[in-house]
């Protein structure tokens, strides 16, 4: 590809509402535009990246066995309302009428529909097991849009399949799954973990998530001793000690107006982790629950809805059992407290205003539901708590959506079993994101080569019509025919102006052809990664072979 002949609209000035590194430089770098809220286009560069690396799924995906296809985006509302995710999900579900007036959903995922294809088909267990997988746009009407492509109403996902006998069945094909995701995100060039997660709106039995650690996540990594990593919103640990509440501090407390736990705290000129903290929430089916952690710790919401096993929401002000910021335990009220409360003595609301009091801890109903804080420990070691991107999740769905949508096969002897599934998406955006948050610097875009736009870019120097500029154009069609994809930098621009979108779009090996290489024969050779000259340049007669030669080298 000419440059004179890319529509690469680059930009010196970053969007002025842009935070995430990846945001700026993808706009910078020419890559995307936005449309509307939440709503991206691809140009041309940044979609070569994007197939790059939906071309690298793909390869992965075949290679255990998935057979691509393809399922509409606009489904009939009714396979939903069987599920029942049309009712459970919100609002970011995209709901609309045809001119028939039916009920029709935009898929923010293709469960329902795979299953509905599958229930069709599959009969007799020599059917199983089975993988399909497409890439497919999904909408999801995302409430607060941000970080560029990193969150948006419209992407595109892979999303595969699993069918299978038995729980055994569904297990060896996750597994597949999470060797081939590794592989994934391996070529692509990226640090990534791989973590426990919670099901969420997916439902099923596990799941695993796969995060790439950068500072525009925003989910948070808890890493520990042994291997561990888990998301914040299951993680567990254990926590840092307190020491305990001084005896000089005893009885029935007057506290007025301190209603929260740093002002308590601060009165009474002790750590916070002397204190409960009361979480009046109303259950699904309990009722209200006081639930109570240490002072110095937070509620983990999908914690507690884990750990009581039902949806709740917080109680309103009219019914609590108490005046708010004055909440402790009480009689005849259902409670729970987290598992790291220890039997002590603890400074607690008094259930009146201005009023707090000690309350002597022995035990109750205890439950994990407190989120993993810095200064936690796993094994006796600290853990590690690193903000990250999203770029894949797992799941092991069992028959959570075989049953209500009939997927059955019969056995050797005749008899009926539901199908287990399994649910697997990557999102190629996230990926080429990823990278670049990972490998950005202030000057642009340092791509890993497996993904990159261009693997090679060729500046050439000079005016177009000059030698410069015909012997970079003969580098630039060598480099072509030996399979590399290069962009040739022709335009009659600054040199200046020719290294700095270089250095911004971010090809890995950037060759430079001016008057000296015309003198010496050589073209000057620099990687994008930390840019680095390489000695002894590139011989403008054998640059292929010398271009294969140092690809092994280059990240």
């Amino acid at each position: 590809m000419r440059m004179s002949q890319l529509f690469l609209p680059t930009e010196r000035q970053p969007p002025a509402d842009a935070e995430a590194l990846s945001h700026k430089l993808m706009v910078r770098a020419g890559l995307v535009r936005q449309l509307g809220s939440g709503l991206w286009t691809w140009l041309p560069a940044g979609w070569r990246t994007h197939q790059r690396v939906v071309q690298l799924i793909r390869e992965e995906i075949d290679a255990i066995g998935g057979q691509e296809m393809l399922m509409p985006v606009l489904q009939p509302a009714e396979l939903w309302k069987r599920s029942g995710r049309y009712q459970a999900i919100g609002d970011e579900l995209f709901r609309l009428h045809d001119r028939r007036d039916a009920d029709m959903v935009l898929a923010m995922t293709h469960e329902e529909a795979v299953t509905f294809h599958a229930a069709q088909s599959v009969r007799s267990y020599r059917d199983l097991p089975m993988i399909l997988y497409h890439f497919q746009i999904k909408e999801r009407d995302e409430p607060r849009p941000r970080a560029g492509v990193l969150r948006t109403r419209e992407f595109i996902m892979k999303d595969s399949y699993t069918f299978d006998r038995d729980a055994e069945g569904l297990a060896a094909s996750y597994q597949l799954h999470r060797e081939a995701y590794a592989r994934i995100y391996d070529r692509a060039g990226l640090e990534w973990f791989e973590c426990r997660s919670d099901v969420g709106m997916m439902g099923g039995t596990m799941a695993h998530e796969y995060m790439a650690p950068c500072a525009a996540g925003e989910d948070d990594v808890v890493l520990g001793a042994g291997g561990y990593s888990a998301n914040l919103e299951i993680a567990t640990a254990d926590a840092q000690p307190v020491a305990p509440l001084s005896d000089e501090i005893a009885g029935e407390l007057h506290t007025p107006g301190q209603t929260t736990i740093e002002a308590v705290a601060g009165g009474l000129g002790v750590p916070a982790g002397n204190l409960l903290k009361a979480f009046p929430v109303i259950a699904e089916e309990r009722g209200l629950v006081l639930a109570f952690v240490r002072g110095d710790h937070r509620i983990g919401d999908i914690k507690l809805t884990n750990a009581l096993g039902q949806t709740w929401r917080p109680a309103n002000e009219s019914e609590l059992p108490g005046p708010a910021g004055f909440l402790g335990p009480k009689d005849g009220v259902d409670m729970v407290f987290d598992e790291a409360i220890a039997p002590g003595r603890y400074v607690v609301g008094a259930n009146a205003p201005d009023h707090h009091a000690v309350f002597a801890y022995e035990g109750g109903e205890t439950l994990d539901i407190r989120l993993v804080e810095p200064g936690d420990s796993i094994g006796g070691a600290p853990v590690r708590i690193e903000p990250a991107i999203e770029i894949g999740n797992i799941f092991q769905l069992g028959t959570r959506y075989s049953v209500p949508l009939g997927l059955t096969f019969s056995d050797e002897h005749g008899k009926e079993h539901p199908v287990f599934m399994g649910s697997y998406g990557i999102g190629p955006a996230r990926i080429a994101a990823a990278a670049v948050e990972q490998y950005g610097d202030e000057r642009g875009i340092a791509w890993p080569k497996s993904i990159a736009p261009f693997d090679v870019e060729v500046v050439a120097l000079g005016k177009p019509g000059t030698p410069e500029q015909e012997a970079a154009a003969g580098l630039y069609r060598q480099l072509q025919a030996a399979g590399f994809s290069t962009l040739l930098d022709d335009r009659a621009s600054g040199t200046g102006e020719k290294f700095a979108d270089a250095e911004l779009l971010g090809a890995p090996l950037r060759l430079t052809v001016g008057k000296r290489s015309l003198e010496s024969g050589i073209a000057e050779a620099q990687l994008r990664r930390g840019q680095v000259d390489q000695e002894g340049g590139v011989p403008l007669a054998t640059a292929a072979e010398a271009v294969q030669a140092l690809w092994p080298t280059i990240p």
